[in-house]
């Protein structure tokens, strides 16, 4: 296998294969980013002396053919070729000859590899926050189109107190509210840029870090060249701690979704080309996307663990294991906005049924209402609740079916435009408009 940075001995054919393993598979997916990373770095070359400007315009040139071709689905990695960063610089050698040679100089692959993930990252961080988007706005939607329909409250999956398909909704959207300020986070994280550190200990060339963060549109730079080096495998345990947060969201209520479309609560339907059937029985309405999400995202939450026990207690500088986060971060981000749309696809065809609370078995959920409305009276809550247990206790128990509740975040009182508000904030935080301004910029 060709490798640049090989001298004279080769190495054996099954060491070969069992270090590399899948990492030519995964590199593929950040070919266009490596492109990217060499478009800021030889600019960066020519501002610093190290780059003509004949040879940067031979490179920029050919660098942006290349990433034509990694747009169009042309790119592969040769069978003969290590990894994506060996094949761009191969391309460009054939291409334009001696020129291609000098990009290297001034980073190693350890950086090269950093900046590729970093961009990656944030590209992919940028498409889940954009399906979790239209996943809150769908459940927004439907909380205010349903919000006067009730149906049972449950506390251990017992009949507790009356809710509302407004409320059902409503709390799935602030959950996701919560898991965006985690997707903030490791959007800040990742949003650092690590070219420049080379190795993990810097370069004696005098580079200009702070102008390649400004050409790749990052918010700052991993100052220091050991951390950023370091920062490989807790950017991606950051980044798996908010894609679990937001597969958790999802989990729950795919598992509400199929306790709900069940013959036994039947709260909820969806119509027949979205579910499955069965072999044998051929009354079956299953609900297999919610269960095949079910079963994804709480997968996706052992990810931190995951990472975690592939980092721990690494000492600091480069070790060959970390290129195994790939194999756990790459397929989780497919999964998650697989995951995302399928829940935001599925809920644009769901039908809530809305005489639910007419089943007598519900009668009960109301003793509360009624236990409140006699204090409201004047009677002590102790008594009121005593007098209402005695009548479910001697089957006089007769409630009016009305619900009154009006603080915050109730059943009267969804306050849904507080949470879009909090979710648009946050969404506000991210500024995608700079970092996509900086890349159109660079490859154009």
């Amino acid at each position: 296998m060709s490798k640049l940075w090989q001298k004279t001995t080769s190495v054996n054919e099954l060491v070969e294969n069992f270090t590399v393993g899948r990492d030519r598979e995964f590199d593929s997916q950040m070919a266009a980013f490596d492109v990217l990373g060499s478009l800021a770095h030889t600019k960066m070359l020519q501002s610093i002396g190290l780059m003509s400007a004949e040879d940067l315009g031979l490179v920029q040139q050919e660098l942006k053919n290349i990433y034509k071709e990694i747009q169009e689905g042309s790119f592969t990695i040769e069978e003969n070729v290590e990894d994506v960063h060996s094949q761009v610089e191969l391309l460009l050698t054939r291409r334009i000859g001696e020129a291609g040679k000098k990009i290297h100089s001034g980073r190693s692959r350890n950086d090269q590899v950093l900046v590729d993930l970093k961009l990656f990252f944030r590209h992919e961080l940028q498409q889940v926050v954009a399906e979790t988007k239209s996943l809150f706005r769908q459940l927004i939607e439907l909380s205010e189109k349903h919000k006067d329909v009730l149906l049972p409250g449950y506390t251990h999956l017992q009949v507790a107190m009356p809710s509302s398909f407004g409320l059902w909704f409503g709390a799935y959207a602030e959950s996701l509210v919560d898991d965006m300020e985690l997707l903030l986070a490791a959007y800040n994280i990742t949003n650092k840029n690590p070219l420049g550190s080379a190795a993990g200990y810097g370069s004696s060339f005098p580079l200009n870090r702070t102008f390649t963060t400004q050409l790749l549109g990052f918010n700052s730079l991993n100052y220091n060249v050991v951390y950023a080096q370091m920062g490989r495998g807790k950017t991606e345990r950051i980044i798996a701690q908010a894609l679990s947060s937001v597969a958790a969201t999802l989990a729950k209520m795919a598992m509400d979704q199929c306790l709900y479309l069940s013959q036994n609560f039947a709260f909820v339907s969806y119509p027949e080309n979205l579910t499955t059937g069965s072999s044998i029985m051929p009354h079956k309405k299953n609900p297999d996307v919610w269960e095949i999400m079910r079963g994804k995202c709480n997968r996706l939450q052992a990810l931190p663990n995951d990472v975690a026990m592939m980092t721990t207690n690494l000492p600091s500088g480069y070790h060959r294991e970390l290129q195994l986060l790939k194999e756990l971060l790459f397929p989780a981000f497919t999964d998650l906005k697989n995951c995302l749309h399928m829940a935001a696809f599925m809920l644009k065809h769901i039908e809530v049924k809305s005489d639910i609370l007419n089943d007598p078995k519900y009668a009960y959920l109301f003793s509360v209402e009624e236990v409140n409305k006699m204090v409201l009276n004047g009677t002590p809550f102790r008594d009121a609740y005593k007098a209402v247990g005695l009548a479910i206790e001697e089957g006089n128990f007769n409630p009016e079916k009305n619900v009154n509740h009006t603080h915050e975040g109730s059943i009267g009182n969804l306050m849904n435009s507080n949470i879009t508000s909090a979710f648009d904030e946050l969404l506000s935080k991210f500024q995608f408009e700079k970092m996509e301004a900086a890349i159109s910029k660079l490859i154009n």
